[in-house]
């Protein structure tokens, strides 16, 4: 039987100002990346998601981002490796600490937004990331966009890779998401997102904005927990993925 990861970030609320439907949502996945302060999330709401997580036996990760809060983390802010190991390192450890007192350990780590994006390409940062993953606890999961350096990066420093693929967003032909600031970017329509995941993990293939067909790794599938439609998403992609008899497994997990 297959089996995927369906994971989604969360804890992205700040202050007065609540972002998503955490609650709700965590009842439909398997892992839950939480903002660490940078690009969103704060200190309450750092203690209030992983209190949940535990809640709902939901793996718990660490969602580093950029420094960049009223940009939510998506804009680009250029960093050297050093600058992008140390803020990794910095937002790891705020979240364990979190977790540590509610009884529970980290899992993994899937950075945010525009690092991401940045560490799918530029290798001497998916590197800095990798290593800073490692050097914090060579036993965490690194959640990357499937095929990019960052998990290249990773599996090259022999950690345990997540090779991530994404409900609601569309590809361009090399592998990467296409950027958001095209018309084109998001998926809006459950029904769509659901066929494209199921493909995606029965048969690593997606198909890209101009048609091609294009291989896939799908350890791990992103609800955006910020989106409107998010728990659609969640309850359709759950509900689909069992009829299709793909269980739903943290990686790492064993069946």
């Amino acid at each position: 039987m297959a089996t995927v990861d369906l994971n989604s970030d969360l804890g992205e609320s700040f202050g007065a100002f609540k972002v998503g439907n955490d609650e709700e949502v965590l009842r439909y996945i398997s892992s839950a990346n939480i903002a660490c302060g940078f690009h969103a999330g704060d200190h309450n709401v750092m203690m209030r998601t992983v209190e949940l997580a535990k809640k709902f036996g939901v793996a718990i990760g660490a969602h580093p981002g950029l420094n960049d809060l009223a940009g939510f983390g998506r804009r680009i802010v250029e960093i050297t490796p050093e600058e992008a190991y140390n803020m990794v390192v910095y937002q790891i450890g705020a979240l364990s600490g979190v977790a540590a007192a509610k009884g529970v350990k980290l899992d993994h780590v899937k950075p945010h937004g525009a690092l991401y994006n940045l560490a799918a390409k530029n290798k001497a940062l998916a590197e800095a990331i990798a290593h800073a993953v490692k050097d914090v606890d060579k036993s965490l999961i690194l959640f990357g966009l499937a095929g990019s350096a960052l998990c290249q990066e990773g599996e090259k420093l022999g950690l345990k890779v997540a090779h991530e693929v994404f409900a609601d967003r569309t590809y361009q032909p090399d592998g990467t998401l296409t950027p958001r600031s095209k018309k084109n970017a998001i998926i809006h329509d459950p029904e769509e997102a659901v066929k494209r995941v199921i493909r995606m993990v029965k048969e690593g293939k997606v198909t890209a904005v101009d048609g091609r067909e294009i291989p896939i790794q799908a350890d791990t599938v992103c609800i955006h927990g910020d989106g409107p439609k998010a728990l659609a998403f969640a309850q359709a992609l759950r509900k689909r993925l069992e009829e299709e008899e793909v269980m739903i497994l943290k990686p790492g997990a064993v069946r």
